[in-house]
C-alpha cells in the first residue's frame, strides 16, 4: 500500500467521524516532542515525513532510521495546529512504536551474526496489509528482506513439492515461464532433498528445520559440487541459536521472529 494511502487509512480508523476534543477546543499553534522511555533502534521516519506533508506539521528530527537511542532522549519535535497534532498523536506513535520495535529486535539478531558475514533475512510472516511497512522496519534494524511476495521469487515449499511428479522436468518448464531475472528457491528438509534441489537447478536451497550437523553436510556437498548455489537456513532460529547456525557455512538465515516476536518498546508524545 502506498505510504500516503496507508496513513490516511490509519488516521480514518482512529478519528472516525471526527475527534470529539476538536469540537470543544480552540486552535492553537503548539510544539510537541516524542520521548524515548526505553532504549532501542529507531524506525518510522519515512512514514512520519508523510504525516508532516499531509497535515502541515513542522518536523525537527533528532534521530534517523537505523540509529540507536537511549531512555530519556528526545527523538523528534513536531509543531502544528493543536487540533490536528493531538488527533494524530496515537497514529504517529503507533507508527514509530511498531516500526522501532521490529527494528530493535532485528538489530539484536543481526548483531549476533555480524562477524560471520551471514545475512539475516525476514519472511512473509507479516501482519495482513503491513508487509511493506514491517519489512521496511527490518531494513532499519540491519536485516535484509526476503521476497516481498509470490511474484518476485519462486519458492517451492514442501506443499508445492507434493504436487510435482518430476522435479527435473518441472524446473525445465519453470525456466521457460518465469522471468529471466527471477530466482528459484527449493525448500529441503534433508540432505537427499537438498541434493535433488541442487541437481534440478535451484538458485537457492533452504535448509528447513535441519539439525546443525545436517546443515553442515548440505554446506559441504554444496561447496564440493554446486558452489554457485546459495544456502539459506530457516526454522528454530532464536537469539541463542542463530550464531551456531551461521557458523555452519550457510549464506543466509531467515527468521519470522524478528517481526512477529517483537515486543513494543516505550515511546510517548509530550506537549511543551
Amino acid at each position: 500500500m502506498l505510504k500516503d494511502k496507508f496513513i490516511e487509512a490509519m488516521v480514518a480508523e482512529d478519528v472516525g467521524r471526527g475527534d470529539l476534543f476538536s469540537r470543544v477546543s480552540q486552535n492553537k499553534q503548539i510544539r510537541a516532542y516524542i520521548l524515548a522511555k526505553s532504549e532501542g533502534i529507531f524506525s518510522g521516519k519515512e512514514y512520519v515525513e508523510v504525516f508532516g506533508k499531509k497535515y502541515d506539521l513542522s518536523l525537527e528530527w533528532h534521530t534517523d532510521d537505523g540509529k540507536s537511542f537511549q531512555k530519556g532522549e528526545i527523538l523528534l519535535y513536531l509543531e502544528g495546529d493543536s487540533k490536528t497534532l493531538l488527533s494524530l498523536e496515537r497514529s504517529l506513535l503507533d507508527i514509530v512504536l511498531h516500526a522501532s520495535s521490529i527494528a530493535t529486535l532485528t538489530s539484536l539478531y543481526a548483531a549476533k551474526i555480524r562477524e560471520t558475514g551471514v545475512k539475516l533475512l525476514d519472511t512473509r510472516k507479516t501482519r495482513p496489509l503491513l508487509r511493506e511497512f514491517e519489512k521496511y522496519a527490518v531494513r532499519c534494524g540491519g536485516g535484509i528482506n526476503h521476497r516481498m511476495g509470490l511474484d518476485d521469487c519462486l519458492m517451492l515449499k514442501d506443499t508445492h513439492l507434493k504436487t510435482i511428479d518430476n522435479l527435473d522436468i518441472f524446473m525445465q518448464e519453470v525456466r521457460q515461464k518465469i522471468p529471466f531475472t527471477s530466482k528459484v528457491e527449493i525448500e529441503s528438509e534433508s540432505l537427499e532433498m537438498a541434493k535433488r534441489a541442487m541437481k534440478a537447478g535451484a538458485d537457492i536451497v533452504m535448509c528447513d528445520n535441519m539439525s546443525l550437523e545436517e546443515i553442515r553436510e548440505v554446506v559441504s556437498y554444496r561447496n564440493k559440487h554446486y558452489p554457485h548455489i546459495l544456502l539459506e537456513a530457516s526454522g528454530n532460529v532464536t537469539l541463542d541459536t542463530i550464531k551456531e547456525i551461521a557458523l555452519t557455512g550457510v549464506d543466509a538465515i531467515s527468521s519470522g521472529s524478528i517481526i512477529h516476536q517483537a515486543n513494543w518498546i516505550d515511546l510517548s508524545m509530550k506537549v511543551e
